[in-house]
């Protein structure tokens, strides 16, 4: 069920030095949704991202919450408000263990026996990752680190989680099997934004898609609707 905007990024700019990596743009994620946001290398998407997450500053624009503007908050305050990000490369810890990796998701809670039972749904989720929950991360394949991402993000129970190019790097079956995990936890009710470079997934899985070229939103709207447009057709789904 998809209602109402949970996330709300309102004609932001961020720079790099004197470079603008967004310029203007503007994305809004409703709750229960699957969100999508595919361009090219360098379009500005994992800018977006970290700068919802207060990793990177703004130089213009809003970013709502639930109505309320988060742009400004450290990115501590902005995780504990219900949004999990699941960076590019996953950015596991290697030498830890799977489950360590998964504790250290749930660093901002203080209830163990919710903490617990959030375990155990992840573990119903990722059923590989409880059979190698004593594991070295380092150990796993792509496809199993990429799972772990995704566990830790839930383990802080959010609300939303972005993730950022689930699919780099990953054969295909494993890409089917890793967003067929994600679809699942949607409909457990947690909110998904993709940035994604692979349009065909990226538009069987949203319903909602926007399109960013050299920092700004270019497109907009439902998924078939976008998929539809020349431009798209052309320059992402590769039809003549």
């Amino acid at each position: 069920m998809i209602s109402g905007v949970l996330l709300d990024v309102d004609d932001i700019e961020v720079t790099y030095g004197k470079a603008r990596a967004v310029n203007g743009a503007t994305v809004r994620v409703p709750r229960g949704s699957i969100t999508a946001i595919v361009g090219p290398n360098g379009a500005g998407k994992t800018t977006l991202l970290k700068a919802v997450c207060g990793l990177q500053p703004l130089r213009a624009g809003h970013i709502r919450w639930n109505g309320s503007r988060i742009d400004g908050r450290a990115s501590r305050e902005i995780a504990a408000l219900g949004i999990a990000h699941v960076p590019e490369g996953r950015r596991i810890f290697g030498k830890m263990t799977v489950l360590e990796n998964l504790r250290l998701g749930a660093y901002l809670r203080n209830d163990a026996a919710e903490v617990a039972r959030t375990l155990d749904m992840v573990f119903q989720a990722f059923p590989r990752l409880k059979e190698r929950q004593t594991q070295r991360s380092g150990s796993l394949s792509g496809g199993e680190q990429q799972m772990l991402a995704i566990g830790r993000a839930l383990m802080a129970s959010p609300t939303l989680i972005m993730a950022d190019e689930m699919s780099q790097g990953l054969a295909p079956v494993i890409v089917q099997e890793v967003y067929r995990r994600l679809l699942e936890v949607n409909r457990q009710g947690v909110t998904i934004l993709l940035v994604e470079q692979n349009a065909r997934l990226a538009f069987t899985l949203a319903q909602l898609v926007y399109v960013m070229e050299q920092g700004r939103v270019v497109l907009e709207g439902p998924s078939a609707e976008v998929a539809a447009s020349e431009h798209v057709q052309k320059a992402y789904l590769g039809v003549s």
